[in-house]
């Protein structure tokens, strides 16, 4: 894999991205906002993985609940946005995984090795989104 693990062409404030197969799409995209100084914006994708890790937040804990999935799966939708704490880029992802049998696994994005295409698009939002902790929800929400 290239130091840079995406190729990507820009059409206005939209990029069009395609990930390098192999490549772990959380990172990949947190490296291309850092290069492209992204820091608020809307994220769509779609791709293939062969392991993903899900995260489900339990609202009555306050604690996320992780599970890896290791086997062939399309990613049927990645929806998420992107914006900042602390002054750092930070991804809030969510996916939809299609698997062999045609049923589907769904939660937050944690990580995800790419074993196929990977294409992702972008929308920069001129705006300043940044975040902060709330101890109330448990969550690191808008602090607009």
């Amino acid at each position: 894999m290239s130091t840079t693990p995406y190729t990507f062409i820009q059409a206005g404030d939209k990029y069009i991205i395609s990930l390098e197969n192999h490549c772990e799409i959380v990172e990949a995209i947190a490296t291309f906002c850092r290069d492209n100084n992204i820091t608020a914006g809307i994220v769509g994708g779609i791709g293939a993985v062969n392991t993903a890790t899900l995260r489900f937040f339990n609202p009555s804990t306050k604690k996320y609940i992780d599970k890896t999935f290791t086997e062939q799966m399309e990613i049927a939708n990645l929806t998420g946005n992107i914006s900042t704490l602390h002054g750092n880029i930070y991804l809030h992802l969510h996916a939809t995984f299609g698997r062999e049998d045609y049923t589907a696994l769904a939660g937050h994005l944690l990580t995800a090795t790419l074993s196929g295409a990977g294409e992702i698009v972008i929308e920069r939002i001129d705006a300043t989104l940044p975040r902060r902790f709330s101890p109330e929800i448990g969550l690191n929400i808008y602090d607009l």
